[in-house]
Order: C-alpha cells, then sequence, then structure tokens
C-alpha cells in the first residue's frame, strides 16, 4: 500500500499578522494533484491541523471542505490525530459525520489500535493523539517522586503503544503515529519550547517496533538518527526566517506485510519561501536589491547595517516596494551586539529554563522534582504558548 504522510499544517497561521491562507489553499491544491498522481492508498495526518485551540472560521471550512473533496473524490481513507496546537475536543467535534466519510479523528491518548482495510491488506495503525501530561491523567496515577520526569514520561508513551501493538497480525501493515519530540530531531523557531527538549524528550527505543512511525510536530522533513523508518514528514510551509533555505514535503511510504518500507520525500512549492536579506552596504543595497525584483514572491527578514536611524521615509520606501517584507532590523556599524546568552535561553526547554529562574530569585536554591512538576503541569494546562517568554521577561539580565 501507498501511505502519504504528513503533518504540522497549521491552518490559521499567520505570519507576524500576515495571513498565509492563500498558501494553505495552494497546499490542498498541490495535496490533492500528489494523492491523484501517486495513487495514495491511504493519508496519515500528525498533529497540528491548526495552529490555535480555537482557530477562524475560515481555517476550519478550508479543513474540512479539503479533506471532504479527498474521501469523495478518491475513496481515501484519512487518520487525524490532535497536536499540542489542537483542541482535542474540537478537532473531534464532527468526527461521527466524518468517520462515515472514512476519515478518524482522534483527539486524546488512548489504547486502542486503528485497524483499516486498505484495498486487500490492512493497516494496523498505533496512533497516539500528543501525549501532554494534562491529557494523559485519565490514564495514570502520579509517579513516584524519586522517578525522574523525563523516565516517568518515557514509561507512559511506552506502555501506550505497547498497550496498541501488542495484539498487532504479521500478515498486516503495522504503522505508528504521533505528536511528540524524539531525541536527535532538529527543530526551528517555529515550535513552542515546551515539546522539544527537557522533560517531554522522547528517546527513540521509548517507540514501538513497527514497519514505519510518521511523527509530527518538528517542521523540518528529517529521519531520526538516520533511521528511515522513524520520520517527521515537516510542515507544508515555513512557518519562521529559522525555516528559510529549507525545501518542504510530504512523505509517501511503500510499504507490504513483512517487508521493509520505501520511503520517498515528495517537494512541495505551494508556500512563498521566507528567505533573509543581510544588507552589510547599507540601505542603497537594500534599494538595489528591490529595483531588481530579488525574492519578489518571497517573505523577506531584512538585516541592515547602517550609521545612522534609517528615517520614516526610508522604511515606508522599503515597505511599498515589496509587500512580503516583515522586518527591517538596522545594525549599527561598530556597535558590538552580544545576543548570545539571549539566543541560548530562547532555545533551552522550558523545564530548564524554570530552574534557572528559580535558581536566580532564590539566590541560589535548586528547584526539587515536584516543583518543577507542578510548574510543568501549571503550563501545560494553562497553555505553552507564551510561557517561555514570560520566565525570559521576567528573568533579570
Amino acid at each position: 500500500m501507498r501511505i502519504l504522510h504528513t503533518a504540522d499544517w497549521h491552518l490559521g497561521k499567520t505570519l507576524e499578522g500576515r495571513s498565509r491562507f492563500q498558501e494553505h489553499e495552494a497546499f490542498f491544491d498541490e495535496l490533492e494533484q500528489i494523492v491523484r498522481d501517486e495513487k495514495i492508498d491511504v493519508l496519515l495526518m500528525a498533529g497540528d491541523v491548526f495552529d490555535t485551540v480555537n482557530p477562524p472560521a475560515a481555517a476550519e471550512q478550508l479543513f474540512y471542505e479539503n479533506i471532504s473533496l479527498l474521501t469523495e473524490k478518491y475513496k481515501l481513507p484519512m487518520i487525524i490525530i490532535a497536536g499540542n496546537h489542537d483542541h482535542p475536543d474540537r478537532l473531534t467535534a464532527a468526527k461521527r459525520m466524518a468517520k462515515n466519510q472514512g476519515v478518524r479523528l482522534l483527539g486524546y491518548p488512548g489504547i486502542q489500535p486503528q485497524t483499516i482495510p486498505v484495498k486487500d491488506e490492512i493497516l494496523e495503525l498505533a496512533a497516539l493523539p500528543y501525549p501532554s501530561e494534562s491529557r494523559l491523567k485519565g490514564w495514570f496515577h502520579e509517579v513516584p517522586e524519586e522517578t525522574s520526569l523525563r523516565d516517568a514520561y518515557n514509561k507512559k508513551i511506552k506502555y501506550l503503544f505497547t498497550e496498541m501493538t501488542k495484539n498487532f497480525s504479521k500478515d498486516a501493515v503495522s504503522v505508528a503515529m504521533s505528536h511528540l519530540f524524539v531525541a536527535g530531531g532538529s527543530t526551528s523557531d517555529s515550535e513552542r519550547p515546551i515539546e522539544v527538549g527537557g522533560a517531554y524528550t522522547i528517546h527513540p527505543d521509548t517507540l514501538p517496533s513497527v514497519q514505519y512511525t510518521a511523527l509530527g510536530h518538528l517542521h523540518r522533513p528529517q529521519e531520526i538518527n538516520g533511521n528511515h523508518r522513524i520520520r517527521y514528514s515537516g510542515s507544508p510551509l515555513a512557518f519562521s526566517f529559522s525555516e528559510a533555505g529549507y525545501t518542504k514535503s510530504v512523505t509517501i511510504v511503500d510499504v507490504a506485510p513483512h517487508e521493509e518500507p520505501n520511503v520517498t520525500e515528495i517537494p512541495l512549492s505551494c508556500g512563498r519561501p521566507l528567505v533573509r536579506w543581510i544588507a552589510k552596504e547599507g540601505l542603497n543595497q537594500v534599494k538595489k536589491w528591490l529595483a531588481e525584483g530579488k525574492d519578489d514572491n518571497a517573505w523577506v527578514d531584512i538585516e541592515v547595517h547602517v550609521e545612522d536611524t534609517p528615517s520614516i521615509e526610508d522604511i515606508h520606501m522599503i515597505r511599498q516596494a515589496h509587500e512580503g517584507i516583515v522586518h527591517i532590523r538596522p545594525v549599527f556599524i561598530g556597535e558590538e551586539e552580544d545576543n548570545s546568552e539571549e539566543i541560548k535561553r530562547a532555545h533551552m526547554p522550558i523545564d530548564q529554563l524554570f530552574q534557572k529562574f528559580y535558581e536566580i530569585q532564590t539566590g541560589g536554591a535548586k528547584a526539587d522534582e515536584s516543583l518543577v512538576r507542578l510548574f510543568m503541569d501549571i503550563v501545560d494546562k494553562e497553555g505553552h504558548a507564551g510561557a517561555s517568554d514570560r520566565i525570559n521577561h521576567e528573568r533579570p539580565s
């Protein structure tokens, strides 16, 4: 069978207030073309359908219209799980109606595997929606205090996968799917820090022994530790300038029972590229690039080296000349700017960030496991976005 693996659509996401709606429309057009041309048998979407738990109506309409088109036109079974950006209940509100069209919407972690007939074969799928601590509470009691956060979390995930896969048939295609951070993955600025390190990091050995594992959360297409059987498909669009220069794609997996999967990356062309301009020769260099029509279909981040603050007229002229310019950041010549500590802090896992914050605030005291656990639980309940920003802003420099 031919499986299409995709993830991290983030419908409704903007770039500094600029709409990406047309790019997402183009993505679904390209996705349909791939389904048709590559004769896809089943589609796996590994979480983060939407960018927020309360997505705009236009994003929801885009989602439902396009999954309906794909299932009706191509009789394509689809399994879609919630990511950390999705509200599990909202995503699955239409699950009964969707199931009648061959679409399975899964919101919360559980131990029930999915069995999907695909032509003359059977796909057995261990699908684990984003397993935050709060979404796992229905399955586990509190772990002993002496157990580290990371070890306890890994044990929980391993248990769920073990339960789902223990009765898999040897004559079926076996696949796992989840939305989480596996150690060895390469991150970008557009993933939330609570999932890209620290307590919620999964060791590759925690994943089940199946023919292929379809992952979501990291936005760069990548294998884990060179293993083509464990893969992030990446996002269809670039969502931060740290993804500049990376080709976006979906993944196709050709697999039959008892056989090694053949994994192919299919590049996408639907999104506007995100590019960085570094104008070391000043504003005149920027004006020259604009006159040449450089990157006229891209979103652009400009770093311009200047001696004096650019005038309002210059800034206005630059923005008028290219509607895709997102940032204009002056760097003043001769000014030593050391942002290394700030950059390091921005990429630090949130549990480690909290421990450093606590140490500074208390004059050197160490936060114990129970306090870190409580903090992580509070952050998870109230929503991850902005948590690390609040600590960074409150932390003394």
